[in-house]
């Protein structure tokens, strides 16, 4: 099932938004531990704490008011006893009802028994003095001092009971509180990982169909139309993917279409311009009777234009052939050097009549590669035109051959000191037609066919040709063939 781009971005925040959540609910369970933990310690250790002390408060008033009573026998004392005794039981009995630990109980429990013990000794005591009064027994105060010294005890171990509660829940808080900010950094970094992670692939998915067809897109613009696209892609993308596929083979066809014209239009030109051109060199040749000077120029005007137009035909018959890969190559070993000397030596009066000195710099002996001799001619007959067209008077046009037997290929460079070729030119100056904004000065219009056949040409016989130029500086335009020994012909 193919995603549309909305909702790949729509599950991919989603998902985020999961995880992101999950780190705040645990953020939240933790933050609801702490607060749990603060709040038993706010409720209940440190009220029983601070109402322990106070029952100690109240013991010892306790004594000391029945100290006074026994001395003086005063019934003030013996109502501030009283008072005092209410007002520990009442804290006692309110400390019971809010314990919770056994522990607790049990001390709790202790203090009301050592308590009464207390009250019955003391009202014992009270009951034997009635008659006499007298001060106490010392039988009784090492009783009451022993009673009061356990009653003490229980209650600081009930406050000490409390206090280690308190101990463990800060230590407990601050352990919880230390694992949960660990716990929270991995959890938000995991988060942060996820959410780049999905992003990245729901990018990734996205933007890598729009490389490929950017790419396909490129190509058509190149001229290459067959190729069709198929990928993985969005709905949406699908449907621009089709698209373009239809809009290449459309283009496909329209080219298929001018080329089979071009074909039939060149091939049908063909005969009717050979006609004309034996029918001037007829008249030139004054079979039919004599010249003047203005009919035999005009005349060579024609000879030349229809020249040039049956040159034109034949190399846009030799491309469409190419392309519908019925081109014939005679591959086999020839000698380059030879080749090029053809080639040089063709141009050689029109390079003496505008002045450009011609070089060719060749190996002393042979060169053999394994190729179809007249095409390899015909792509140096149009490096070589083109070198000339460009070259202003008094320039030099070199021809230069550089075999590596190590590599086992022959480079043939055609270098000239014209204007040179733009920057923005040189991606498309193998491509049909295109001529570029660098003209020559009162050169010869040209078709801008030869580059684009020399291209097709050195590629069939598995070479590479390709341009260096810059403005102003010359253009050397250079190819490479495979060499071969001449011996291995059978």
């Amino acid at each position: 099932m193919r995603l549309s781009i909305f909702w790949r971005i729509v599950l991919t925040s989603l998902v985020t938004i999961m995880v992101m959540a999950g780190v705040n609910l645990y953020v939240l369970f933790q933050l609801r531990q702490l607060t749990a933990l603060s709040a038993d310690m706010a409720t209940h250790h440190y009220p029983a704490i601070e109402s322990a002390k106070r029952l100690l408060t109240v013991l010892y008033a306790q004594l000391n008011s029945e100290k006074k009573y026994l001395a003086v026998r005063d019934a003030t004392f013996l109502q501030h006893f009283d008072e005092e005794v209410d007002e520990f039981h009442r804290g006692l009995q309110s400390l019971e009802t809010q314990e919770l630990t056994p522990q607790g109980i049990q001390l709790l429990e202790d203090t009301k028994h050592l308590q009464q013990e207390r009250l019955m000794i003391f009202h014992t005591e009270l009951e034997n003095g009635l008659s006499a009064p007298a001060p106490p027994s010392k039988d009784y105060e090492g009783r009451r001092d022993a009673l009061m010294d356990r009653i003490s005890a229980a209650l600081q171990r009930f406050i000490d009971l409390h206090e280690t509660g308190i101990s463990v829940g800060v230590s407990r808080s601050r352990d919880s509180s230390a694992q949960a900010e660990a716990m929270t950094e991995q959890l938000v970094l995991l988060a942060l990982v996820v959410g780049i992670a999905l992003a990245g692939f729901a990018s990734y998915t996205v933007l890598r169909p729009l490389r490929q067809l950017q790419t396909h897109i490129k190509q058509i613009g190149q001229g290459n139309f067959r190729a069709s696209l198929n990928i993985r892609a969005p709905s949406e993308l699908r449907d621009l993917v089709d698209a373009v596929n239809l809009m290449g083979t459309k283009l496909q066809e329209l080219d298929d279409m001018k080329g089979e014209f071009l074909a039939h239009v060149s091939h049908e030109l063909r005969t009717p311009m050979a006609s004309i051109q034996e029918g001037t060199h007829l008249l030139l040749d004054e079979i039919p009777g004599p010249l003047s000077q203005e009919q035999r120029t005009t005349l060579r005007i024609m000879a030349d234009s229809s020249r040039r137009l049956i040159t034109l035909i034949s190399t846009i018959l030799d491309l469409s052939k190419m392309d519908a890969g019925m081109m014939e190559y005679r591959i086999v070993p020839t000698d380059l050097k030879r080749v090029t000397g053809m080639s040089v030596n063709k141009i050689q009066l029109l390079a003496d009549a505008k002045h450009v000195q011609l070089l060719l710099e060749a190996p002393a002996q042979r060169v053999w590669v394994k190729a179809d001799a007249l095409r390899i001619e015909q792509v140096l007959d149009n490096l070589l035109s083109n070198a000339l067209k460009f070259s202003s008077e008094g320039g030099i046009v070199k021809v230069l051959m550089k075999p590596d037997q190590k590599a086992g290929v022959l480079e043939v460079s055609v270098t000239d000191g014209g204007p040179g070729i733009q920057a923005a030119d040189l991606p498309y100056i193998f491509e049909r037609f295109y001529q570029g904004r660098t003209k020559a000065n009162h050169a010869t219009p040209g078709s801008g066919l030869g580059l684009a056949l020399a291209k097709k040409v050195v590629e069939a016989h598995g070479g590479r040709i390709w341009i260096e130029s810059e403005a102003k500086k010359g253009t050397s335009v250079r190819f490479i063939l495979r060499l071969t020994n001449p011996a291995a012909t059978a």
